[in-house]
């Protein structure tokens, strides 16, 4: 079983920046991939970006998101960080953090933290 810890968001003004983190533990050896996922109020969960145990990164946000969010990971920490610049109001969604097996729909076989809020307005 793997645990994680989300924490890093808030509320900011459309054009700040946050900078969200997500700590692992438990067996995360068996991990292949970790990534950020969001979900507002109404909508389904979306990807944000997620990296492979081989260190390549995958962002899923299109031009929603493109330039604007950068996926980094500390292994020796089993840290995982979103670094959000220039936040606009359609970015406000609950933000969790994931872990999965390759082969595993992240959406559905995925271990979850808590999330954590952010809102832009």
């Amino acid at each position: 079983h793997v645990q994680l810890v989300e924490s890093g968001g808030g509320s900011v003004q459309p054009g700040g920046s946050l900078r969200l983190s997500c700590v692992a533990s438990g067996s995360t050896g068996r991990i292949n991939y970790m990534g950020w996922f969001r979900q507002a109020p109404g909508k389904e969960r979306e990807g944000v970006a997620a990296i492979a145990s081989g260190g390549l990164i995958t962002y899923y946000g299109g031009d929603s998101m493109k330039g604007r969010f950068t996926l980094s990971q500390d292994t020796a920490k089993k840290e995982l960080y979103l670094q959000m610049e220039s936040l606009k109001p359609e970015d406000t969604a609950m933000y969790y953090c994931g872990s999965w097996r390759r082969g595993m729909n992240p959406f559905s076989d995925a271990y979850w933290g808590q999330g954590t809020q952010v809102t832009v307005s």
